[in-house]
């Protein structure tokens, strides 16, 4: 690592939403600046004005937002430094890197029909490429990079070590098309250079790429970057990654209920490991992130895993912090209600209860339906069991005892609900459960006698009141 503070960048395609594949690679660059105190920016390669949208856009920096991935300055886009590219490829004419090509589709077709037939690299061949430029001539014309034709190509990869390309592999690719609009490799190469940065990480998809771009930099005569071409991400069974094993957006995830720390450690141990260690928060990834760590094998996508580290963050986490995060799902979603402020407090309240039961946000709204239901309570098949009518005439006693309490705390609720069940020579679950069921609507739920000061007396009596009448 030199003296110089790195730049990364990431460089996604606004076709789409953020996938989790992107989102590995944002962070994976995001955590080699801060470790080493460096800078991070975001470039949007928006050159496919066809399939590009600024609907994908908003959803790429949503995604990355939600995240914690804060990028340095304003985000570039890479449309509109075209006449930065055009001037590069020029700049490569005249220094003899590169030439017009005046050949046309039929014959680029042509040439490389006859190549397969007599099972020769398909690679094109331009009777211009020695030619002397005509620049009077108003005939169309492609900018190509005058690529070497011996010798080998070689990637000296941080992840994936010494790379070698015969030169014979890599042909005159084309740098400006006939309408004067730059390619992917030259666009990325000249933004690359002209935002300073000096380390490339990014699938290993990319790594052809890297040789390619290695010649465009050698043509202008600029310095290539560090590379570091990262494993892809597998599903379980080692496919490649698809929508059923969790090749879905940024945003998906957090409607799961998963929380973005939870995901950040996820991300990072997917494919990378420092030691044994599993659980982090993202300061410790800060400090511990490495290329060195990186593994040059795919990492496999795991739901199990990603829900086991939610949980754990969960039950790391703030109360308040959660609370918030719980009542801003809620707020997104069309089929729960938004809450109150009494109820957000409420919340806040019973969370030492209900985070410890629940693996993801959704689970723990789902476990909290008591705070924001409305009587009559909707009753789950288990709840519904439990309400029979010799459990109903038990909690029709129950009721009045309880509404002589004068402490409404926990443990003294917990008293006089042992003290009944006593009484009546039953087992305190033949009290507990149906109460239970008929204050929350479900069968399990956080410490009963913390539902009931969570509801507060008047609100406990009146589901008690209403399930008995039912």
């Amino acid at each position: 690592m030199s003296a110089t503070p790195p730049v990364t960048r990431f460089a996604p395609s606004p076709t789409g939403f953020l996938h989790i594949g992107g989102a590995r690679t944002a962070l994976f660059n995001w955590l080699f600046a801060k470790r080493h105190g460096g800078t991070f920016l975001l470039r949007i390669e928006d050159t496919d004005i066809a399939r590009s949208t600024p609907e994908a856009t908003a959803a790429i920096l949503e995604g990355m937002d939600w995240l914690g991935l804060d990028h340095d300055g304003e985000a570039v886009s890479q449309a509109s430094r075209a006449d930065a590219h055009r001037a590069a490829a020029e700049a490569m004419i005249a220094r003899g890197t590169a030439y017009r090509c005046h050949a046309t589709k039929e014959q680029i077709d042509a040439a490389r029909e006859q190549a397969r037939a007599e099972k020769r690299p398909l690679g094109f061949d331009s009777p211009w490429r020695d030619a002397a430029p005509d620049l009077t001539s108003d005939l169309p014309f492609t900018v190509r990079l005058k690529a070497p034709r011996e010798g080998e190509t070689v990637i000296e990869d941080a992840v994936q070590g010494r790379v070698a390309f015969g030169n014979e592999q890599l042909d005159d690719l084309i740098l400006l098309r006939s309408d004067g609009t730059p390619t992917y490799m030259l666009a990325v190469v000249v933004d690359d250079h002209d935002m300073g940065v000096t380390h490339v990480i990014r699938g290993d998809d990319h790594l052809t790429n890297a040789a390619r771009q290695t010649l465009i930099y050698e043509a202008l005569g600029y310095t290539p970057p560090v590379f570091a071409h990262i494993p892809l991400i597998h599903g379980p069974d080692g496919s490649k990654l698809s929508k059923r094993h969790g090749a879905l957006g940024v945003g998906e995830y957090r409607d799961m209920g998963y929380l973005p720390e939870a995901m950040r450690n996820y991300l990072a141990r997917l494919g990378w490991s420092h030691g044994d260690e599993e659980f982090f928060t993202t300061e410790q990834a800060v400090a511990w992130f490495g290329l060195d760590g990186i593994n040059k094998s795919a990492a496999r996508f795991d739901f199990a895993k990603l829900e086991n580290l939610n949980g754990q963050h969960m039950r790391a986490a703030d109360d308040a912090y959660l609370a918030e995060t719980a009542a801003a799902a809620m707020a997104r979603s069309d089929d729960r209600p938004d809450l109150t402020d009494t109820q957000k407090d409420a919340l806040r309240e019973a969370m030492p209860g209900l985070k410890e039961r629940a693996k993801t946000i959704v689970e723990l709204i789902d476990s909290a339906y008591y705070i924001y239901a409305t009587r009559p309570l909707d009753l789950d098949a288990k709840a519904a069991k439990l309400l029979s009518e010799e459990a109903c005439t038990l909690l029709a006693e129950l009721t009045s005892r309880l509404r002589n309490a004068t402490d409404w705390q926990a443990e003294t609720l917990e008293d006089t609900v042992k003290a009944f069940a006593s009484d009546k020579d039953v087992k305190l679950g033949k009290v507990a459960q149906p109460m239970r069921a008929a204050l929350t609507g479900r069968a399990s739920s956080p410490g009963i006698y913390d539902v009931m000061t969570t509801l507060g007396r008047d609100e406990t009596l009146a589901r008690l009141d209403d399930r008995i009448a039912r």
